[in-house]
């Protein structure tokens, strides 16, 4: 994924971000960084970006985001309530105001017949707020389905961000 072709994207979270005054953690585990990736090609991201966790492994996501390891084994680590807990986690373990979470099935391998490849899960916190989290299933390969990741995650971002 170039990243380069997401500027426009998050130089308009950027902006939103830095007149509110409020900083960004990314959580990701299908992604593996390229939200990150992505918001720190912007030069002086350092001012808005506060972390970013790749938890590919239950094992990261447990650790690292406090993800609770019950969690995922009674509903996967692809779902609406572990990406919710992802987001959560990110705030909790960071100084961010907003954190985006992402979790899903990239492919080629690892779909299931109530899984399939494509299926993703991105999530939402805000500090002092509510939570939401959507479902998606993208089509194409492995990179196609991460690309659609990360737009989906960023424009969630901005549209949470821009005042109604």
């Amino acid at each position: 994924m170039d990243t380069q072709t997401l500027l426009p994207e998050v130089e308009a979270l950027a902006t939103l971000l830095l007149a509110r005054g409020e900083r960004l953690a990314t959580a990701e585990s299908c992604t593996g960084g390229l939200i990150a990736a992505a918001c720190t090609e912007l030069a002086g991201s350092s001012t808005w970006f506060e972390r970013g966790f790749v938890t590919y492994s239950n094992a990261a996501k447990t650790e690292l985001l406090s993800v609770d390891a019950a969690l995922i084994a009674e509903h996967g680590a692809v779902s609406e309530p572990v990406a919710l807990a992802m987001a959560r986690g990110a705030l909790a373990h960071s100084a961010a105001d907003i954190a985006v979470a992402v979790t899903g099935v990239a492919g080629p391998a690892g779909g299931s017949a109530h899984k399939p490849v494509g299926t993703v899960w991105i999530a939402w916190a805000q500090r002092g707020g509510a939570a939401h989290a959507t479902h998606h299933l993208f089509n194409g390969d492995r990179a196609a389905v991460r690309a659609a990741t990360v737009i989906h995650a960023l424009a969630g971002l901005r549209q949470r961000l821009t005042p109604l």
